[in-house]
C-alpha cells in the first residue's frame, strides 16, 4: 500500500507521526512524508522518503506580520489570536494543499495520514479523491485561540465541499495518541478514534553524563520549556532556581532559543544541556517541569512521571489542565511562576503518594494502548 504522511514543519507536529510512519515502512508499505524542506533532514535520519509541501511556522507568521517589528510578547492577545486563526486556519492549509496536489498526482497514494494541525493534507486528499485519516499529537484543545482557527477552517472546508466539523475532523477516522482518560470528553463522544500508544521520538543521541546508573535515592528533576520561542531565559531562571533549592539534581534542556549566558551562574546541582534525547531520558527522572507541550506531557504519562506544568501558550494551557484533572501534577500560570512557587509545588509533587498512584495508573493505561505495528495492520481498512 502507498501511504503519504503529512504534517506541519515543527517538531511538536512532526515527531508524533514518526512512529506510525516508520512502522508502516517497516511493514513493507511504500511511505513518503510531506512537510516543509527545513525538516527533511530529520525525516531522512528516520529513514523516510520526503516530499516538499507547506511553510514553516516562522515563514507563515512572517508573512502575516511583514514589516512589524514587535516581538510576539508585544502583540495584544486579541490581535495574536486573530493571526493564529489566519495562520493555522487558512494560510498554512491553503499553501499545503496547493503544494501537495502535484505530489499526490505523481505518487498516487492509497491513503493520506494528515496531522491534526495540518488539515491542508486532508483538503488536498479530498480534492484528489484519496481516502484520508487524521493523526493527533495530544489532547484535542478547545477555547481560544482554537475558536479562531476552527472558524477559518470550517469556512475553508465549506468552500471545498467538505461536509462535517473540524473539531471532529470532518468525520474522518482519527489516530489518537492521547490516553482516553485525559482526552477531551466531548471529542471522545463523537470522534471515530483509532487509539495508538504514544511512543516518544527523539533524534538518536547519548544521554547526558551521569544519568545512566545514577543513584535513584536522590531525585532527578528534568526542566524544559520546549523548542520554540516560549523558552525565555527569565522564566527558565525562575524555574531552575526554585528546583535547585530542593535536595535534588536538576537537568535543564535549554533549547535553541535561550541565551545560556543570560542564565548567569547556576547552582552546583544544576546541569545545563542544549538538547537531550527526551524519550530516552524520561524513564530516568522523578519529576518533569515543563511548558505543557503535548510531546512532553504524553511522554511523562507514558513514563509514569509527575509533572509541574508551566504553560506559556497554544495548547499548553489545555494540557496543564488535563494533568491537574488527572491528579498527575500541578500547574503554575502567569505571575504564579515564581522561584518560591516552583520550589513549593515541586517539593510537594515529589512527596505526594496520591500523585505517584495517579501517574502509575496513566503509565499502565498508555502501555495497554495499541502499538504502532498494531495500528499499521488496521490501515488497509480505511482505504
Amino acid at each position: 500500500m502507498r501511504i503519504l504522511f503529512a504534517s506541519l514543519a515543527s517538531y511538536g507536529h512532526l515527531y508524533p507521526l514518526l512512529p506510525l510512519a516508520v512502522a508502516a515502512r517497516d511493514a513493507g508499505h511504500d511511505v513518503v512524508y510531506a512537510t516543509a524542506p527545513d525538516f527533511h533532514p530529520t525525516l531522512e535520519k528516520a529513514g523516510l522518503e520526503t516530499a516538499a509541501a507547506g511553510l514553516t511556522l516562522h515563514e507563515a507568521f512572517g508573512l502575516l506580520f511583514t514589516g512589524d517589528t514587535r516581538s510576539r510578547y508585544e502583540v495584544p492577545q486579541a490581535e495574536l489570536n486573530e493571526a493564529i486563526g489566519k495562520a493555522f486556519g487558512k494560510l498554512l492549509p491553503t499553501r499545503f494543499m496547493t503544494d501537495l496536489a502535484p505530489v499526490l498526482a505523481e505518487r498516487k497514494p492509497d491513503l493520506v495520514v494528515y496531522e491534526m494541525g495540518n488539515p491542508g493534507g486532508a483538503f488536498a486528499a479530498h480534492q484528489a479523491g484519496i481516502p484520508a485519516i487524521g493523526h493527533g499529537f495530544g489532547r484535542v484543545s478547545s477555547g481560544s485561540p482554537m475558536e479562531y482557527i476552527r472558524e477559518q477552517l470550517n469556512a475553508l472546508a465549506a468552500e471545498l465541499g467538505i461536509v462535517g466539523e473540524s473539531r471532529l475532523f470532518w468525520g474522518h477516522p482519527f489516530v489518537d495518541i492521547c490516553p482516553q482518560s485525559v482526552q477531551a470528553p466531548e471529542f471522545v463522544a463523537g470522534a471515530r478514534r483509532v487509539p495508538l500508544r504514544p511512543v516518544g521520538w527523539s533524534e538518536p543521541g547519548e544521554l547526558p553524563s551521569g544519568i545512566e546508573g545514577r543513584d535513584r535515592s536522590r531525585p532527578l528533576v528534568y526542566l524544559t520549556l520546549g523548542t520554540t520561542g516560549a523558552s525565555q531565559a527569565h522564566l527558565l531562571t525562575s524555574a531552575l532556581r526554585g528546583l535547585a533549592s530542593l535536595d535534588v539534581d536538576v537537568l535543564v534542556a535549554t533549547g535553541p532559543s535561550v541565551d545560556v549566558e543570560a542564565l548567569g551562574e547556576v547552582p552546583s546541582n544544576v546541569q545545563l544541556e542544549a538538547w537531550v534525547p527526551q524519550s530516552e531520558l524520561l524513564p530516568h527522572v522523578d519529576l518533569v517541569a515543563h511548558h505543557g507541550g503535548s510531546g512532553t506531557t504524553l511522554g511523562a504519562f507514558a513514563a509514569g512521571v509527575p509533572q509541574l506544568v508551566l504553560p506559556q501558550g497554544a495548547d499548553q494551557f489545555t494540557n496543564a489542565a488535563a494533568v491537574v484533572e488527572a491528579g498527575a501534577g500541578a500547574k503554575l500560570l502567569g505571575d504564579e511562576l515564581t522561584t518560591d512557587a516552583v520550589r513549593e509545588a515541586a517539593g510537594r509533587l515529589l512527596a505526594d503518594s496520591t500523585v505517584a498512584d495517579a501517574v502509575r495508573g496513566l503509565a499502565a493505561e498508555v502501555a495497554g494502548m495499541p502499538s504502532p505495528e498494531d495500528v499499521v495492520a488496521q490501515l488497509p481498512q480505511y482505504v
